[in-house]
């Protein structure tokens, strides 16, 4: 018997920016409310839910749900790719029929957020920390050190992701950073940790978002009948928790494992690709992205955006709300990457790819930890 084809039937988001005036739980449930008001749909549909961080029984409890099946695997940013992968499964397992995967996070308020800096125990505490590795900043640092020194990327080719995507963002009323920039704007803003320039670094937001996962088959009968957003393949995948012990640290055994699995699961090449999208904490991600999923070769990433291929009207359209670095970075970016890919899909981006049938969610979790693929279309297979 062939697999139920999974669908997104609801996707939404809460407001961004500072909101000190909601707690992360109020983000969730804001978040929920308007993902299934989107799929026309009521929390009383919902049988399964997932959350990251916040145990998913207490925000069941908190929105008045009584799942069948729930998920709470928290591997950082990447954690809501993983949350829709499973949430196919366990539709297709016959556990649950309509699953709320959701995010909520105060990343800059920090108003009912869980404390996540725990005693540094275990391998990071005992190898890194006594070194002053201790935060993405400086963590980041030395793998992009080697990679720009390995392959020949240069410290503009570095910051023409920012200006890249900054094509993007530019007059969204939505983005935290929406104004158009140069090289030069990136290479003359502050110096976070060398060589990560300011603005080659996430903005911190508050916000959240929520999906509502369904088969394809009931979402034909919901509000969303006339746009759905298809998983066609996914993946997962982990490397090393921590930075000095990756198998290469100028390359992300996550992302190639992961993005393998979802385009074979998928059957598709990637010339099939018509967006994607790349989670980008860091201006070197993407970098990482493009050439650990086969999109370009081993160094040629940088000169590839430098080109505009990744812009409005190149042939690779990436991170077109402007990413993490310029849209929205809660902490665990991983759900607006989705959202985005949605977006373009359904053709209700603030910049819209022309003719956009296959998009392509890569999330990064911790420093190169974890990872995740989607594989969506506005195709039923």
């Amino acid at each position: 018997m062939k697999p139920a084809v999974i669908a997104i039937a609801g996707a939404a988001e809460t407001e961004l920016g500072a909101l000190p005036h909601l707690s992360e739980l109020d983000l969730r449930a804001d978040a929920a409310h308007r993902a299934l008001a989107d799929a026309g749909l009521t929390l009383a549909d919902v049988d399964g839910i997932t959350s990251a961080v916040e145990s998913p029984i207490d925000v069941a409890h908190y929105l008045g749900i009584t799942p069948t099946w729930y998920d709470g695997t928290s591997v950082g940013g990447c954690s809501f790719l993983v949350h829709v992968r499973h949430a196919a499964a366990a539709i297709r397992a016959g556990l649950c029929t309509t699953v709320l995967v959701l995010h909520g996070e105060s990343g800059r308020s920090r108003v009912g957020s869980i404390p996540r800096n725990r005693p540094p125990y275990g391998m990071l505490g005992q190898f890194e920390l006594p070194y002053g590795a201790f935060a993405p900043p400086n963590m980041f640092t030395l793998p992009v050190m080697r990679y720009l020194h390995d392959t020949g990327t240069t410290h503009e080719q570095l910051a023409e992701v920012v200006v890249a995507q900054s094509h993007w963002s530019a007059g969204n009323p939505r983005a935290s950073r929406n104004k158009l920039l140069t090289v030069q704007d990136v290479m003359a803003s502050p110096l976070i940790a060398y060589p990560f320039h300011k603005l080659e670094c996430c903005v911190v937001t508050d916000g959240g978002g929520a999906l509502v996962i369904t088969t394809a088959e009931r979402a034909r009968n919901l509000r969303r009948a006339d746009s759905p957003v298809y998983l066609l393949g996914s993946g997962e995948a982990c490397d090393s928790p921590m930075v000095s012990m990756m198998d290469d640290p100028t390359s992300s055994k996550g992302f190639r494992l992961s993005s393998r699995a979802a385009f074979q699961e998928a059957g598709i090449s990637h010339a099939d690709v018509d967006h994607l999208m790349i989670y980008d904490a860091f201006a070197h991600i993407p970098l990482y992205g493009l050439e650990d999923m086969g999109f370009v070769g081993r160094g040629e990433a940088g000169a590839f955006i430098q080109a505009g291929h990744t812009r409005p009207g190149g042939k690779l359209p990436l991170n077109t709300n402007g990413g993490g670095i310029l849209y929205t970075h809660t902490g665990m970016y991983g759900m607006f990457a989705i959202q985005e890919s949605v977006r373009q899909l359904r053709g209700e981006a603030f910049r819209p790819v022309p003719g956009v049938k296959t998009s392509v969610v890569q999330g990064v979790g911790g420093m190169f930890t974890a990872a995740a693929t989607l594989v969506l279309s506005n195709q039923q297979p």
